[in-house]
């Protein structure tokens, strides 16, 4: 089977960032039976890095929700803004006072804090002091995706309208959106690399823990969240296994069956 996988609270906790043993074990015998397991995140490249890739061993990586997918060391597929695009959207950003972080492959790109215009954007931003960011001017035609914050709905609603043919939104509760180039989402990625590997996607199987899952999970034959998910995101599943701290991932892939 092709089996996909988030990476916050899927395979690794969303406050300790750690990846239980049994999950690392669980994707072991599974890669040792001869299925392949791709990591199918919401994050960018830049956010990936070196420390997630060392979690464990992993035949692909999808990456900014559909954007980039990496298999081995080929590039099977990149979708990024052009630079005229890309502005166009920095600029509708500032005009309607919509806070964001513009993520990419190289590096990821935000406004200084004093120049939010949210406090819960700020703050927000203040437990990412570790990150290195570039400035909203070096954005152009470098970023593939968006993490986005308002806390007025009405000029989200704005934004969406202005780009509806060329953005695909993910509501992330609470104000938050990710937004990605249209027809690029988590289940784009699923099928773009079932399609490169010759596998049909009645053979693929999904693990995930957050509303920007929910579109693999309907996508893939086996859809399982985890146990600590909204429902929203139980409801889209067809299997619902533990925390991953209770051994979440590895009881999944029990009932898959694949060891």
């Amino acid at each position: 089977m092709l089996l996909f996988f988030d990476i916050d609270g899927t395979l690794i906790g969303e406050r300790d960032h750690i990846m239980p043993e049994s999950a690392r074990e669980a994707i072991a015998a599974a890669r040792r039976n001869g299925h392949i397991c791709a990591v199918n995140t919401g994050r960018t490249k830049k956010l990936v890095g070196p420390d997630v890739e060392k979690l464990a061993e992993f035949d692909a990586f999808l990456m900014g929700c559909g954007t980039m997918i990496t298999c081995g060391e080929k590039m099977l597929f990149h979708k990024s803004f052009s630079s005229g695009e890309a502005q166009e959207i920095i600029d509708a950003l500032q005009r309607l006072g919509i806070d964001a972080v513009l993520e990419g492959s190289v590096n990821n790109y935000r406004d200084s804090l004093d120049r939010m215009f949210t406090q819960t954007f700020r703050d927000f931003a203040l437990h990412f002091t570790d990150k290195s960011y570039g400035s909203l001017e070096e954005a152009a035609g470098n970023y593939d995706k968006l993490y986005a914050y308002v806390d007025d709905m009405a000029p989200m609603k704005a934004f969406q309208e202005q780009f509806a043919d060329r953005l695909d939104f993910v509501d992330r509760q609470k104000g938050f959106f990710e937004i990605m180039p249209k027809g690029c989402s988590k289940a784009s990625a699923m099928e773009r690399l079932a399609e490169a590997l010759g596998i049909p996607m009645s053979r693929t199987a999904a693990l995930g823990d957050s509303t920007n899952d929910i579109p693999m999970l309907q996508r893939a034959r086996y859809g399982i969240a985890m146990g600590g998910s909204p429902e929203s995101v139980k409801a889209a599943a067809d299997y619902v296994t533990t925390d991953l701290e209770k051994d979440g991932v590895w009881n999944a892939l029990k009932w898959l069956g694949v060891f």
